[in-house]
C-alpha cells in the first residue's frame, strides 16, 4: 500500500480477516489486497493461533485503507459504527445492495441500510437524489434524519 493515512479503520473478525478482504476488494473497482501478516510460535498462550495462521490483512478500496485483525470472538460488529458507499446510479446501488447483502441479515436490509454476511453495516447513499413512483427508490422526506441533507434511500431488494 503506497497511501499513508493519519486513520485506518482496523475491522476485528473472529477469523475471517483474510475472507473478508477478499470479499470486499472482489466487490468493489479499484481495489487490492496489501500485505498479510501471521501469527508466530511466539504468544501462543495468548492468542492461541496456530503459527502460520493470518493474524492481519491489509487492504485497500478506492485509495482508502483498512486492516482486517484475526483477533478472536471477544469483539463483534454492531450499530455503533457503520461505513457509507456512496453511489452515482441506482444500477451501482442495486450492484452493491445485490452483493454486500448476500449472506447477511435480511432484517437489518432496509432504508438503505444492510449488513453484510460478517455483520458489518453499511449505507448505500444514492449521490444524487432522485423520486420514482414506482420501482426501488422512493425518497421519504418524512424520515430524513435531522441536520442530513441527503434523503433516506428505500431499497425493497432486487
Amino acid at each position: 500500500m503506497q497511501t499513508l493515512h493519519k486513520i485506518t479503520p482496523c475491522l476485528w473478525f473472529d477469523n475471517q480477516a483474510e475472507e473478508a478482504a477478499r470479499f470486499y476488494t472482489a466487490i468493489f473497482p479499484n481495489s487490492k489486497i496489501g500485505s498479510i501478516t501471521r501469527y508466530g510460535k511466539e504468544g501462543y498462550e495468548i492468542h492461541r493461533r496456530p503459527a502460520g495462521t493470518v493474524m492481519t490483512v491489509e487492504f485497500e478500496i478506492e485509495g482508502q485503507t483498512f486492516t482486517a485483525l484475526n483477533g478472536g470472538p471477544v469483539f463483534k460488529f454492531n450499530e455503533a459504527i457503520s461505513f457509507q458507499v456512496q453511489c452515482e446510479t441506482q444500477a451501482e446501488v442495486d450492484e452493491y445492495w445485490e452483493k454486500l447483502s448476500e449472506g447477511g441479515d435480511e432484517q437489518a436490509q432496509q432504508c438503505g441500510w444492510l449488513k453484510d454476511k460478517f455483520g458489518v453495516l453499511l449505507r448505500l447513499r444514492l449521490l444524487q437524489p432522485m423520486r420514482l413512483e414506482q420501482g426501488g427508490i422512493v425518497e421519504d422526506l418524512s424520515r430524513r434524519p435531522i441536520g442530513d441533507n441527503a434523503p433516506m434511500i428505500h431499497h425493497y431488494g432486487a
